[in-house]
């Protein structure tokens, strides 16, 4: 079903039932809501990190900030790339989390070196309830350390879903699992019941591996 106008009320109203919207391509203004079969969830209990990527986590060779540059971690996620020749954020959806990050619903994780953004991602926070968008990276392991500091907030912050939307082989090294839509919207239900802290973790490299260990 596409929409030509979508506003931030009917957005939220989306995620809390479930559906969310994609595009067919950058240029296309047109916005579909999806509603799979099947969804790809992310544990925070249990979730797997590769050893060599926890050891990249604490070399601290990034520098991990939150919510610091939202619009270019939405901008670099809708970047055509050799593997991504388009891409499913139009220019009215990015407006649209653009919103939702300044009214406090949207959050993202940037990963700089030297300065430099090279990785990150972006999603959407309801209750408990954290529905991962996109992730970029520059440069090798930068999305996925930032998604390690994003489970270790999401943890530390008292959350219970971490929708990753589909599953995909990249995911599933960290434990992602495909679920029915029905199974799907129970753990959507008792997640919107609690209310998460997306802030309250404050920690670098060692910590997020920690919290995540204490979690697992």
């Amino acid at each position: 079903m596409a929409h030509d106008v979508f506003d931030l009320e009917e957005l939220i109203a989306c995620y809390r039932r479930g559906v969310f919207p994609m595009a067919d391509a950058r240029d296309d203004d047109r916005v579909f809501l999806i509603d799979p079969q099947r969804r790809g969830v992310l544990p925070l209990e249990g979730f797997h990190i590769p050893s060599r990527l926890a050891r990249t986590v604490r070399s601290d060779r990034f520098q991990i900030t939150v919510d610091q540059d939202f619009s270019a971690v939405v901008e670099a996620c809708a970047e055509a790339t050799a593997d991504r020749p388009d891409t499913w954020i139009n220019f009215p959806i990015q407006h649209l989390y653009e919103a939702l990050h300044r009214s406090g619903r949207a959050h993202s994780v940037e990963v700089r070196r030297e300065g430099r953004l090279v990785g990150g991602l972006y999603g959407v926070s309801l209750g408990g309830a954290f529905f991962g968008e996109s992730m970029f990276s520059r440069e090798r392991d930068a999305s996925k350390v930032a998604l390690v500091h994003l489970v270790a907030r999401l943890r530390a912050g008292g959350y219970l879903l971490l929708d990753a939307q589909f599953m995909t082989t990249h995911l599933a090294q960290f434990g992602a699992r495909e679920i029915p839509r029905a199974a799907y919207r129970r753990l959507l239900d008792e997640a919107l019941d609690v209310e998460g802290d997306f802030y309250r973790f404050a920690g670098a490299g060692p910590e997020a591996l920690q919290a995540i260990s204490q979690a697992s």
